[in-house]
């Protein structure tokens, strides 16, 4: 394995060719609240991941659920 020498590291990966002097105004988490608004991640356990081959089947099987679970929910007073 190479060690990375200190040209590279300096450039954080970025080729030679590109002038950050020209990209101004560069703003870290810029957009994060509006990523975080319109997210809703969830991770599922392997156990879910291994029985359902696609993200159509887990979608398919949560909707079934949701419907399932609102014909059977009784009404309380």
């Amino acid at each position: 394995m190479k060690k990375k020498t200190e040209k590279q590291q300096r450039n954080n990966g970025l080729r030679p060719e590109y002038d950050l002097s020209q990209l101004p105004g560069g703003v870290r988490g810029k957009y994060l609240a509006r990523y975080r608004a319109g997210t809703n991640l969830v991770l599922l356990s392997s156990y879910f991941t291994a029985s359902s081959p696609t993200e159509r089947a887990v979608n398919a099987a949560l909707r079934s659920l949701i419907q399932s679970n609102k014909a059977t929910r009784r009404r309380t007073s």
